[in-house]
C-alpha cells in the first residue's frame, strides 16, 4: 500500500454525518490505478484499517479516504 494521506478532521466530520444520515451523495474518487470513477450511493461506514481511513458504501465498494475526490461537490483535503 502507497503512502497513506491522512484527511482533514473536518471532512471526515462531514462523511460521518453523511454516512448518520444516510443520504445518496455523489462521490468522485480515484482508483488504485488513477482512474476516475463517479458514482451516486449511500456511505454505510467511515473505518479505520491497516493503518488509513476508509469509507464503505451501500453496494459493498470501499474507498481509501485519501483516494476520495470529492462527496456532494466538496474537495476532500489532506491534513
Amino acid at each position: 500500500m502507497d503512502d497513506y494521506c491522512l484527511v482533514d478532521c473536518g471532512f471526515h466530520d462531514r462523511l460521518e454525518a453523511l454516512a448518520t444520515l444516510r443520504q445518496i451523495c455523489q462521490i468522485s474518487y480515484r482508483t488504485v490505478t488513477g482512474e476516475i470513477v463517479e458514482v451516486q450511493d449511500r456511505i454505510v461506514d467511515v473505518y479505520a484499517a491497516n493503518r488509513a481511513d476508509f469509507l464503505k458504501l451501500k453496494d459493498g465498494t470501499e474507498i481509501r479516504l485519501d483516494r476520495l475526490i470529492s462527496v456532494n461537490g466538496n474537495p476532500t483535503r489532506c491534513a
